[in-house]
């Protein structure tokens, strides 16, 4: 969801220092998929390293507004030109608009990029398409101070696929002066109860959050039954986008930005929708009437990684990126600026986040992070011991969201 200059990928999240601003001024004023068989993989991907030796002097990454900042947005915050003082490792950052985009350079093999900081949406396309190869974390000082649940999503036959970045979860945010707290994504996506706040509904724009939708009808038609609420059939994915196009007419605004969420819910234009922690954080802190709940069928979430290109050409200044990224510091400074959770739980030891940012995003609460069904990137194998491979995949999510919600 992203968040940082926030996106509404990967499960909407992160705010970034331009979405903060901007919601200010209105507080002021008021696992990846598995891989395909079919996706030989390419002549020339790099192996798993195994020894690390001198910086090559040169990185080049990707990755969506506000993953990486070296002081050219705010002068206050930079993780970048640190890193290049002490490793010689002299960063370029090619930022995209979209997961899409991000996916589609990837892909791309006149270019190379030696990392990605990959959405989820993004990360189980790359694996598949073995455009990125896995990690030896053995290499990565401080990988197992890492959350362990977060650095599971990323493993596939054994190994590793990248490094946790950033992570948030899904919930429901309604005005406690219009709506009585939610007990159940019913209170979204149930046509009759939609319909009471009709034209005050808030929906992250993302294909992902169809997950959201799957969950409601997991718990109201069993007959669909419906496991994982990221690997879908044909027949499930459909009485999905069934749900949204029935929830459409009441839905005030299909939001890409935390900033549009927060303006809606701080004039009183939106009473009920999905939102994360910071969207919460931020209005609480405002003395917003708001609330945030964790329905009965559960939460989704998502996760950012940091992941190697398959055809990476600075490994060295790669895995010293990776070690830097997730070091407690470096995740204190990220978590701030973008407004989502660290990976490292020890960015909120001391004083180096304030203690209400890390009780609202539940950072190192094992408990709660466990019960996060965390977001993959759809795909037609079903996923878990099953060798079924009639799932939807991606693109039939992405046709789907945009036939329901816009079309």
């Amino acid at each position: 969801m992203r968040r940082r200059a926030g996106r509404a990928a990967g499960g909407g999240r992160r705010a970034g220092r331009l979405t903060a601003l901007a919601a200010a001024m209105v507080l002021a004023g008021a696992g990846l998929g598995a891989c395909s068989e079919e996706n030989p993989e390419p002549v020339g991907v790099a192996k798993v390293a195994s020894t690390l030796g001198p910086g090559e002097g040169t990185l080049n990454l990707l990755a969506l507004p506000g993953s990486v900042e070296s002081g050219t947005t705010d002068p206050r915050v930079d993780w970048v030109t640190p890193f290049q003082e002490r490793t010689g490792c002299k960063v370029g950052v090619k930022l995209v608009r979209t997961p899409q985009e991000m996916t589609d350079l990837m892909r791309d093999k006149d270019r190379r990029y030696d990392g990605v900081a990959a959405p989820p949406e993004v990360a189980g396309r790359l694996v598949a398409d073995h455009q990125v190869t896995a990690v030896n974390t053995s290499l990565v000082d401080g990988y197992k101070k890492l959350q362990p649940k977060l650095r599971g999503l990323l493993r596939q036959n054994g190994e590793y696929y990248g490094v946790p970045y950033v992570w948030g979860a899904n919930l429901l945010m309604y005005d406690t002066r219009a709506v009585q707290p939610p007990a159940s994504w019913a209170a979204l996506f149930d046509p009759g109860q939609a319909r009471r706040y009709s034209g005050k509904l808030i929906v992250r724009d993302s294909p992902l959050s169809i997950a959201e939708a799957a969950l409601y009808l997991k718990g109201h038609d069993r007959k669909l039954k419906i496991g994982d609420p990221y690997s879908l059939t044909t027949r499930q994915l459909a009485a999905a986008g069934r749900v949204l196009a029935k929830q459409r007419p009441h839905v005030l605004k299909y939001a890409a930005e935390p900033a549009e969420t927060i303006s809606a819910f701080a004039g009183g234009a939106a009473v009920l929708g999905e939102a994360g922690p910071y969207e919460v954080d931020v209005l609480d802190r405002a003395a917003k009437p708001v609330q945030a709940a964790a329905p009965a069928e559960g939460i989704t979430g998502w996760m950012d990684s940091w992941m190697i290109g398959s055809r990476v050409q600075h490994p060295n200044c790669m895995y010293q990126w990776l070690q830097w990224t997730a070091s407690p510091d470096v995740q204190q400074q990220v978590a701030e600026w973008t407004g989502v959770a660290p990976a490292n739980p020890q960015a909120c030891s001391g004083d180096r986040l304030r203690a209400g940012f890390c009780a609202a995003f539940h950072v190192g609460d094992r408990d709660y992070i466990d019960k996060i069904m965390f977001a993959h990137a759809p795909t037609r194998a079903c996923g878990g011991k099953s060798k079924k491979t009639d799932c939807t995949d991606y693109a039939e999510w992405t046709k789907t969201w945009i036939e329901s919600t816009k079309a």
